[in-house]
């Protein structure tokens, strides 16, 4: 297994090199650039060379780059252009109230979720499985910033149960006010991934449920609910954890609409923040810390799969 894992980070490592280089490009590729960020629309020419002169613009191009990475490597990814402070620091910052949202709305998602793929793919075609179906689409038909205006009107403006504008209080710290905070926007998030969950996991099911070893295991008499818990339910995870783990990774890369809608200090609403200001470092910083994320994400789903199915074997 841990040559495994390694084999995987060594053909992870060009992605994120070709990556990096998307990022960095496309940012230096925007109009404007930081130069005119910093100086603004009445600088005159002494001004505009200092600073170019100063985050290094005037040398050759992949020199720039070239420095922009071996300072990344080492956890240096320059200093925001408005904030002053590290771009690192004002990124781990938010991290901790992404990891919370993040994990509470998949929580809320898979809740949902598996209670209606399973009853979905028990009573196929039946007006059951016809209304979860529908359930299922119109979670996935309403849009996220409607839902969660819907819920602010509800719970905030009606019932006066949750603050319309969440802020980041840790579990650790005060469980009751970190779940008033955090229990809209993950139930607005939940909601919409649910219905992805109740899909996929419901194909997968409905597939396995017409296997050979399910009509042998039926033929033995094994009880319904030892069937499906034990042999189908096991066999249909493995590309529902893959689903589950692309959503994570998107939620902890930062929900940039729902964030928006509750005022949600986390890493999705940073980057807003880094691009309406034109915060060059903090919005590279940003989209190379989500793509990282994402990376590793995938690396702990490949890594999982010999848990859940150990027929599999890494070599």
């Amino acid at each position: 297994m841990t040559g495994y894992i390694v084999r995987r980070l060594l053909q992870l490592l060009p992605v994120l090199l070709l990556a990096s280089l998307g990022i960095w490009a496309m940012i230096y590729a925007v109009p404007g650039g930081p130069v005119a960020s910093i100086v603004g629309e009445n600088a005159n020419p002494e001004q505009i060379r200092e600073v170019t002169q100063r985050l290094g613009l005037d040398r050759p191009v992949l020199v720039q780059y070239w420095a922009w990475l071996t300072s990344a490597l080492t956890g240096d990814l320059g200093a925001s252009l408005h904030a002053r402070e590290p771009v690192l620091h004002l990124i781990m910052q938010r991290v901790p109230a992404t990891l919370q949202l993040g994990f509470c709305a998949t929580l809320v998602g898979l809740l949902l979720g598996i209670p209606v793929a399973i009853a979905s793919a028990i009573w196929p075609g039946s007006w059951i499985d016809r209304t979860l179906s529908g359930w299922s689409a119109l979670a996935l038909g309403v849009p996220t910033f409607w839902l969660g205006i819907l819920l602010i009107l509800l719970f905030s403006v009606e019932l006066r149960w949750l603050p319309s504008a969440s802020a980041y209080v840790s579990f650790f710290d005060s469980p009751l006010q970190a779940l008033r905070n955090t229990a809209m926007p993950a139930l607005t998030l939940g909601t919409y991934v649910s219905g992805i969950f109740a899909r996929f996991l419901r194909a997968s099911l409905l597939s396995e449920l017409k296997a050979d070893y399910v009509r042998t295991a039926r033929s033995k008499g094994l009880p319904e609910r030892d069937v499906v818990g034990r042999h189908v339910m096991r066999n249909a995870l493995l590309p529902f954890v893959t689903i589950v783990g692309l959503m994570l990774a998107n939620f902890i890369g930062g929900t940039v609409v729902t964030e928006a809608v509750f005022t949600y200090p986390g890493l999705g609403r940073l980057l807003i923040q880094a691009i309406g200001s034109r915060d060059y470092p903090l919005i590279q910083g940003c989209i190379l810390f989500i793509l990282v994320i994402y990376v590793l994400m995938n690396l702990l789903v490949d890594v999982l799969y010999a848990y859940i199915d150990p027929r599999i074997e890494y070599r």
